[in-house]
């Protein structure tokens, strides 16, 4: 049977109506009928092209959520009518030194969700059934859709940092990663702070778990921070001075970047050398990362704060999270 979606003919241009028949489902693979699928700020890059991945017809969408309709013949981890997730990445090999230690994440032949395939904007999707997960009962699926990617993105450098209940944990910016980060630091036992270029997002950060608020563009604010965090999760797209930032770390500190500035970063060398310090990026989450989180995320009630969109109204959903007006995170739903 068909299946209606939403895509865009070539980079830049709005969604329109687009169907398309699925391939034939593989020994493997589940179809899901969506019924939420979150709007990442990596469905406007692949919309845009800025990363010249993309191929056309897109459609977008790679936090999704729905139910098992049908099955491959050797999937028994799923039955039809349970609750499912589907993230970025949609497969990987499952042969090579990186999946077979569980970093299927970084598997040189991964494939995303909604690039090169058919993503999440649209009523169903079939998907390899090794990288779907359950959602556990207590997440509404509205605020949960946005954990697939975005939780994902915020808790795997957590884990993979042995970050630890006796660290002081900090977070640049409040906005559709940070607003994540923040409230999966308290969880693991961090004491939690907040930096953000706007003041008045001081409840805001405090509500998703921040013990303190920096608001870094105040004269002398960040100075303040020297040699008081541990790791530091940089979430936002826009250049910064990292040099202060290395400064706030303490000894054997980390900076971590999720968000890729736009712009190359400039570091100074000493701070680095003389404190032990390193810097580093993180993408998505293995398989076990991902229900690890959604496992946390239900003990802690960690939730995305979410804005509803009908999915035929994607286009304005999609210019919210374009002009940064989304609080926090856009879901369309079916």
């Amino acid at each position: 049977m068909p299946i209606d979606a939403y895509a865009t003919m070539a980079a830049g241009k709005e969604l329109e109506k687009f169907r398309y028949d699925p391939k034939e489902l593989g020994p493997h693979d589940i179809e899901v009928k969506i019924t939420h699928c979150g709007i990442c700020h990596s469905d406007i890059h692949l919309i845009d092209d800025d990363w010249q991945m993309s191929s056309f017809p897109l459609v977008p969408g790679h936090e999704i959520i729905g139910t098992v309709t049908s099955a491959g013949p050797e999937v028994t981890a799923f039955e039809p009518g349970q609750r499912v997730g589907i993230g970025w990445q949609r497969s990987s090999c499952m042969e090579c030194e990186w999946c077979r230690s569980g970093q299927e994440n970084l598997c040189p032949a991964q494939r995303a969700t909604c690039a090169g395939h058919y993503g999440g904007f649209a009523t169903s999707i079939r998907a390899d059934s090794r990288f779907a997960f359950a959602i556990p009962e207590v997440l509404a699926s509205e605020n949960a859709a946005p954990l697939l990617c975005g939780g994902a993105t915020v808790y795997s450098p957590l884990r993979n940092h042995g970050v630890r209940a006796s660290m002081k944990v900090g977070v640049i910016g409040i906005g559709g990663l940070g607003h994540l980060a923040l409230p999966f630091a308290r969880a693991i036992g961090c004491e939690v702070t907040a930096f953000s270029s706007s003041p008045d997002k001081q409840k805001a950060a405090e509500s998703f778990g921040a013990h303190h608020f920096v608001a870094s563009k105040e004269k002398g604010e960040l100075e303040k921070m020297t040699g008081t965090q541990d790791f530091i999760i940089n979430t936002v797209f826009t250049g910064l001075d990292w040099a202060s930032y290395l400064d706030i770390l303490r000894p054997n500190g980390t900076l971590c970047f999720v968000g890729a500035p736009q712009v190359p970063i400039r570091l100074p060398v000493f701070p680095l050398l003389v404190g032990q310090k390193s810097v580093c990026g993180s993408v998505i989450g293995s398989r076990s990362g991902i229900r690890e989180m959604l496992e946390l995320a239900a003990r802690h009630g960690i939730m995305a704060k979410t804005e509803a969109t009908p999915m035929d109204r994607v286009n304005d959903a999609v210019s919210r999270v374009r002009e940064n007006k989304a609080r926090y995170r856009m879901v369309l739903t079916n």
